[in-house]
């Protein structure tokens, strides 16, 4: 029992570790959060912005707009309207939403600017879109980025006027190509004005709120999220994923002007996208609070800033479970890498073993292969593919994370189960991801931290467990695996809620990350344990595929998805 000590503590702290990175904050009395943001007001609000789907064009939406603009006005706002009309492209999705022949429907952008005491200093901008989809109530999307504008404008008034103006434009047409921010952003008088600008979103029902993209040379940018927001959530990670999906929301239109810029949303609860079960009661409380959290105490410092973020050289940043956020310049990969190299070089001088080196390193990267192709194959047999639903897809996610960790530790089980013995076996085993790491710091730095700095921790940890006695190494393994499994838990989860209904073999890296840095602390088993534990394994995760692709359609999918088909 001895033996598993150090691999049971690592595996619990990453855990606890992983649940507290993508778990929202609980809900708290708002006497505790005064002057930042009131969530049971953001929730009145909700409730009557989406009591019912508000389309573009659609009486429900001018009533909508109505309220909203009633509630700039009360809150101290100079409350304008920008009408437009939509292009073509628009109309015709509308009218195949409706099943009509209409003309394009009007636009109608809401903007309301609260004066600050310099006129003339540029402003910081708050943005969400008011429209939503057809059939969809739109609480999340956007209903909760509205609720945030408009309490965190509510925040900002009583304390008095600000030192630079806050301009809260609520966009049309956004779910229809980005309408009211293009007409918005091609030419308003506004645009001059403008220092900052924050968008909110969402693809989902709950799950953390996610800086997840921002404007290029967002060094001061990041640096600004980094001192005002206690909680951060965000990677450049992220970010960098998002750059090379094919996704807009109201933020692409606005990143052509020269200013700071963030974009925030929760993902979790994907079902709900789109949802006509997506109703202010279905939207997690903690995933609103924490939104309006990060958005209030950025948009604050901001306002109160003497000087609003500029250029500088994009950063690696991201956050550590939550509690705080860590950044440095990209160049630094590089450096990690040489003292990653480093770190294996002398622990397989130790032992001086060829054979074994290059074993590990072909056991490494079969575990990758084989993990990939698998859940390739396993995506396949849930029903993915051509003529499958996006969003019933989206609805077997958390089966699909099931599914996924399953095979996952079959993987494991099939390939490195038996045992790791040996510093130049395990030296071995990170030369794959050494050169992982090293193509994506070449290709994507802001991105390559999450190999770069397990690999590096991988390599440390070697080193510690080759020159300590054992009872210190192990525990010295075991506090260095913990934070690193954590976070690849934590990633797998986010990859998932991302990409996971069509690519989940990304997670094949963070578990073969995950599996590096634990292989130091692995007893091992005799063959035949592992070769039996881990085609149990990969079989329950057929049968949890077979399940998604028995199941009936989800009852949340979006009412114009079915219409279509």
């Amino acid at each position: 029992m001895r033996a598993w000590l150090g691999l049971v503590t690592a595996l619990v702290l990453g855990v606890i570790l992983a649940i507290l990175a993508t778990t929202p904050p609980a809900p708290r009395d708002p006497r505790l959060t005064q002057g930042l943001f009131d969530l049971p007001r953001a929730e009145a609000n909700l409730r009557r912005i989406a009591r019912a789907p508000h389309p573009t064009g659609s009486a429900e939406n001018a009533l909508v707009r109505g309220f909203l603009a009633g509630e700039m006005a009360r809150i101290g706002m100079e409350v304008s309207t920008r009408e437009g009309v939509l292009d073509a492209k628009s109309a015709q999705r509308l009218n195949k939403w409706s099943g009509r022949s209409d003309p394009p429907a009007a636009t109608v952008n809401l903007v309301g600017v609260l004066p600050g005491h310099d006129r003339a200093a540029p402003a910081v901008l708050l943005m969400a879109h008011h429209d939503s989809v057809w059939g969809s109530p739109g609480a999340s999307d956007d209903g909760a980025g509205m609720a945030t504008a408009l309490e965190v404008a509510r925040q900002v008034a009583t304390k008095g006027p600000p030192r630079r103006d806050l301009i809260v434009l609520l966009t049309d047409g956004e779910e229809l190509g980005l309408q009211g921010a293009a007409q918005f952003f091609a030419g308003d008088p506004l645009l001059g004005h403008i220092g900052a600008v924050i968008n909110m979103e969402a693809r989902g029902g709950g799950g953390r709120t996610s800086l997840f993209q921002t404007s290029a040379g967002n060094g001061e940018a990041v640096t600004a999220y980094a001192r005002a927001v206690h909680r951060p959530g965000g990677s450049s990670l992220a970010a960098y994923i998002y750059s090379v999906l094919p996704n807009d929301t109201d933020l692409t239109p606005a990143l052509k002007g020269d200013w700071a810029a963030w974009n925030f949303a929760f993902i979790g609860r994907p079902g709900l996208y789109h949802s006509p079960k997506a109703t202010p009661e279905a939207l997690d409380r903690g995933a609103l609070q924490d939104m309006g959290w990060q958005v209030s105490e950025l948009t604050q410092a901001l306002l109160a800033a003497p000087e609003l973020p500029g250029k500088a050289h994009d950063v690696v940043f991201f956050d550590l479970f939550g509690l705080v956020l860590l950044s440095w310049p990209a160049w630094l990969g590089w450096v990690m890498l040489a003292v990653a190299a480093g770190g294996l070089v002398l622990a397989a001088s130790r032992e001086g073993n060829l054979r074994a080196l290059g074993s590990g390193a072909g056991r490494m990267a079969a575990l990758i292969v084989l993990a990939a192709a698998t859940l390739f194959a396993l995506n396949l047999a849930s029903g993915a593919g051509q003529g499958a639903n996006y969003y019933d897809r989206l609805a077997a996610i958390p089966l699909l994370e099931v599914m996924v960790l399953l095979a996952a530790l079959g993987c494991f089980m099939v390939v490195l189960g038996k045992g790791f013995a040996g510093a130049a076996r395990q030296a071995g085993a990170a030369l794959p991801l050494l050169v992982i790491a090293a193509a994506m710091q070449g290709i994507a730095p802001t991105a390559a931290y999450v190999a770069v700095v397990p690999v590096m921790v991988g390599a440390v940890a070697l080193v510690l467990g080759e020159v300590l006695a054992k009872p210190a190494a192990t525990l010295a393994c075991a506090a260095l695996a913990g934070p690193i499994v954590g976070y690849q838990l934590a990633l797998g989860h986010q990859l998932m809620q991302g990409v996971g209904p069509t690519l989940p073999s990304a997670a094949a890296l963070p578990l073969a990350l995950g599996a590096l840095v634990i292989l130091p602390l692995w007893p091992g088993t005799s063959t035949r344990t592992a070769n039996l534990t881990g085609l149990a394994l990969l079989g329950a995760a057929l049968a949890v595929a077979l399940w998604v692709r028995l199941d009936p359609m989800a009852d949340t999918v979006a009412i114009y998805s079915l219409a279509s088909r």
